[in-house]
């Protein structure tokens, strides 16, 4: 039986092949682990825009006066950024509102600026060019939409 007894494994040789093998399925574990948290990261970018209806009618006309165009407000519109004259009156929560009935897009963030009135003069009369209240509308990705005719 010396002959079989080389071929046995000892206690300390078994010990640390279990001690690797816990090591190594410790390894996958948090490996996958990994994996799937950057799943979960890569599903929250891969959503598809909402889908938001187009409505016949609305009450959007009050609060958009009009469309900003401007050649920066064309540049911003290739990344997505659209803006708009507002009402003096309106808030960030009905002008998001207003886009989506009126275009039928999904918007992301608004963003809201004051202009103030300028002061004018024009030989001996004086007078002011009125102020106007701008809104930038970010659409979620993938959404467009088609301000000038083309």
């Amino acid at each position: 039986m010396s002959i079989f007894d080389r071929f046995k494994k000892t206690k300390k040789e078994a010990e640390k092949k279990t001690k690797k093998e816990e090591k190594e399925t410790e390894a996958v574990r948090e490996e996958s682990k990994e994996t799937e948290a950057k799943e979960k990261k890569e599903e929250k970018f891969d959503k598809l825009p909402r889908r938001v209806e187009k409505k016949s009618f609305s009450d959007a006309w009050h609060i958009l006066e009009s469309p900003h165009v401007t050649e920066k407000s064309g540049m911003l519109a290739d990344r997505n950024h659209y803006i708009f004259k507002v009402s003096s009156v309106a808030n960030k929560h009905q002008i998001k509102k207003a886009v989506q009935d009126h275009y039928g897009v999904a918007v992301d963030r608004v963003t809201i600026v004051n202009i103030p009135r300028k002061a004018r003069r024009v030989g001996r009369s004086q007078g002011f060019k009125a102020g106007y209240k701008k809104a930038m509308v970010k659409l979620e990705k993938g959404e467009k939409i088609e301000i000038m005719p083309r």
